[in-house]
């Protein structure tokens, strides 16, 4: 049942990714901004908002602004002489063969493979374990130019038949289909209304249970706020129209909900999220069959409720239901619940709280499997169902695992394991004995021996230590000089452990050094953590981002000139406020898809269910604090800011692109330095999910050109 945690976590954001001398160019000539008279009052302040028109994504002077910023920023970027280098390192590195976590159903193994540059990875099956994989279906033939993704699967449980959902120019919605396994033909079934995914096939095949969205009114501009879901039933056949309501959204605002399935089939787990805590209430719905599809047998039974706690289902066999929480357990616990008698102190615990934080937990194979990190890197630990331990899995380095799903008869698990140098390696668990065996690794042209990763740790302003992992060459010098990519996110319990990237090993090949420090905000640690980044407290996140920075330069790594910061989402927040609270601290930045405007985030698409770690400006204190550190409104004219590439793509439908916009506006209207403030906007793009390769080699490759010319590096691409 990890697709509930998943969408949950979703709903609060989602989510990774060089130089020396600062440049000598002359100050940009900027496109003129129009600044409009916009001017909102909060509790008694009135605030400025001069680019509020930029909001309008589509109208004529949006449109013919984003042209004239992006003209600048590709002749700008066609100058540099790295620039080509760069592109074909990445071109060359990103070519090798790679799959992604099978799984298995009825008998049969569902995998994706990608065989270097194409813009989507294929969907393959095969008829058993052994037997040679088929095409199922391939993404690439149904756009010209890669950007309708496969944003995901789900295959029945027989395995005759395959739910995908697709994803158009990177929006968050998706349009389900339905294949037939053994003849590869669609059906004629189409689901429209759903965001981010979360489907579960009822257990008999007639159907599918599924989060459903109200779709925008007719012409609604791109930011319009989204409804939290209903739960609904898609019956095989039938007109989406007809689906049926089986689990009503909360009536109550600022409440959200997410859906899983025990694995017989017979209960429906209902999670109820509260968004301004971040804390859940979780329902047990029994289902019946009713009019050939399924619905709810009754009122939902209630197993947690109070929102002091977030709450996961892991299974249910009829008489128990094994769930994750943080309840008095702040970097969680495992217990049993009697689903007719779920008082908490009817509670069986069988998983401790240990010192390591829980990230998930899966019943596979009649085992409780559960995934901890140990200092922001993966442990994992086998118990029987009663809490016996039965050992722990053998991991081969410091890295991040990942996967352990499957059925309660199974008797082994796919999981993933990757670090920063080596691409994901699938291996198959024996869990009579724990034992992996290696079932697919990918051919790389790199030389992972000649890297080194280590951890150290830094002190935060309040004396918090920070853990930070460095990935550099055994032979970069450590004489002050090292350019530095400080990358970072540190929001909604999201851990950043060490994982693979193509963009990094380029990086890394320039001569630079990686460093990615484990800010509070994410789950780490678990919900203390996290809520120690969060709301009144999210300057603690800044705060550890910038004493990551002054530890590289104090331990003799690199000074500001030779630094570089990074993020994505959230993490582009991080970047924009820590270039505007520390200017004179970076050579160059990097704010990419980043939520910016904190007064005004809650007002668009599903950026309501991100107050939980924010707040809102509608609250008085809450206001005061977002507006301390809101990177649009902390823009200071008259001051330095460093070389500055923002990234966005016009149709983000998570992150709306008017924040990049309106941070690029007032940064270049305040820059008094000479170092370039530019926007990089791509088209038929959106957060990030499902952009095709070619599109993922030119945004990196501009990325690097830039850090390279603005702080004089020379490639040294091998």
């Amino acid at each position: 049942m990890n697709s509930q945690r998943v969408l949950l976590a979703t709903l609060a954001l989602a989510l990774p990714p060089v130089l020396a001398c600062q440049s000598s160019a002359p100050r940009r000539a900027y496109p003129a901004t129009q600044r409009g008279a916009v001017v909102d009052e909060y509790h008694g302040e009135k605030i400025a908002d001069p680019y509020r028109w930029l909001e309008e994504a589509d109208s004529p002077e949006t449109r013919a602004w984003i042209v004239q910023q992006n003209e600048l920023t590709g002749a700008y970027l066609a100058g540099i002489p790295q620039r080509e280098r760069i592109r074909a390192r990445l071109t060359e590195l990103w070519d090798y063969e790679r799959y992604e976590l099978p799984i298995q159903e009825g008998g049969r193994v569902f995998f994706r493979r990608n065989d270097g540059l194409q813009n989507q990875s294929v969907l393959f099956v095969a008829d058993s374990a052994s037997a040679n994989p088929r095409l199922l279906l391939d993404p690439n033939t149904l756009s010209s130019d890669g950007t309708i993704a496969l944003a995901g699967f789900v295959p029945s449980g027989d395995g005759k038949r395959l739910a995908y959902g697709l994803s158009d120019g990177g929006s968050d919605w998706r349009i389900w289909k339905v294949r037939e396994v053994d003849t590869g033909k669609d059906l004629a079934d189409v689901v429209t209304r759903n965001k981010f995914g979360g489907l579960s096939w009822a257990a008999d095949g007639s159907g599918f249970f599924y989060s459903r969205y109200d779709l925008p009114p007719e012409g609604a501009a791109l930011s319009a706020r989204n409804a939290p879901p209903d739960v609904c039933f898609h019956r095989l056949g039938a007109d989406e129209a007809a689906d049926t309501l089986v689990v009503r959204r909360p009536a109550q605002e600022g409440r959200s909900q997410a859906f899983g399935l025990a694995e017989d089939g017979a209960v429906l787990f209902q999670s109820v999220l509260d968004v301004a805590s971040r804390k859940s209430e979780l329902y047990r719905v029994p289902l019946a069959p009713a009019d050939g599809g399924w619905a709810a047998a009754g009122e939902p039974q209630a197993l947690v409720q109070g929102f002091d706690a977030r709450t996961f289902p892991i299974g249910d066999d009829g008489s128990t239901v094994w769930v994750q929480t943080d309840l008095d357990a702040p970097r969680g616990r495992i217990v049993a619940i009697n689903p007719l008698s779920p008082a908490r102190e009817h509670w069986r615990e069988l998983v401790p709280e240990a010192e390591e934080a829980i990230q998930g937990a899966d019943e596979v194979g009649g085992k409780l499997v559960v995934q901890y990190l140990k200092d922001a890197h993966s442990l994992v630990r086998v118990f029987d169902r009663n809490g016996l331990e039965q050992g722990e899995v053998a991991l081969p380095g410091l890295g991040t695992a990942g996967g352990f799903s499957g059925d309660r008869e199974d008797g082994d698990s796919f999981y993933s394991f990757t670090s920063t140098t080596q691409p994901s390696a699938i291996y198959r668990l024996d869990l009579a004995n724990l034992q992996s065996k290696l079932y697919r690794k990918s051919p790389l042209k790199f030389a992972p021996e000649d890297y080194v990763t280590e951890q150290v740790f830094c002190t935060s302003a309040d004396g918090t230590r920070v853990p930070m992992f460095l990935t550099r060459k055994k032979t970069l010098a450590r004489d002050g000089r090292a350019p530095t990519y400080l990358y970072g996110y540190g929001g909604f319990g999201v851990s950043i452990t060490p994982g693979f990237s193509v963009p990094n090993l380029v990086w890394l090949e320039l001569g630079g050094l990686l460093a990615i420090p484990n800010l509070r905000g994410g789950g780490e640690y678990g919900e203390a953590w996290h809520a120690a980044g969060t709301k009144l407290a999210k300057q603690n996140v800044f705060d550890d981002f910038i004493a990551a920075a002054e530890w590289l330069s104090a331990n003799g790594w690199t000074t500001s000139e030779h630094l570089s910061i990074g993020g994505r989402s959230n993490g582009g927040l991080l970047v924009g406020a820590c270039m505007t609270q520390r200017p004179e601290l970076y050579g160059a930045a990097l704010p990419a898809v980043g939520v910016l405007d904190m007064l005004r985030y809650h007002k668009f698409t599903i950026g309501w269910a991100w107050a939980g770690d924010y707040g809102t400006a509608d609250d008085p204190a809450q206001f005061q604090a977002l507006r301390a550190y809101s990177p649009l409104h902390n823009v200071r004219p008259g001051a330095h800011y460093p070389a500055t590439l923002v990234t966005t793509a016009d149709h983000d439908d998570r992150v709306v692109p008017a924040h990049s916009y309106k941070f690029t506006a007032a940064l270049q209207a305040a820059q008094a330095g000479e170092d370039p403030i530019l926007i990089r906007i791509d088209t038929r793009a959106g957060h990030g999910a499902g952009k095709p390769t070619t599109m993922l080699i030119e945004e990196w490759a501009d990325c690097w050109a830039f850090l390279a010319h603005e702080l004089g590096m020379e490639p040294g691409l091998e």
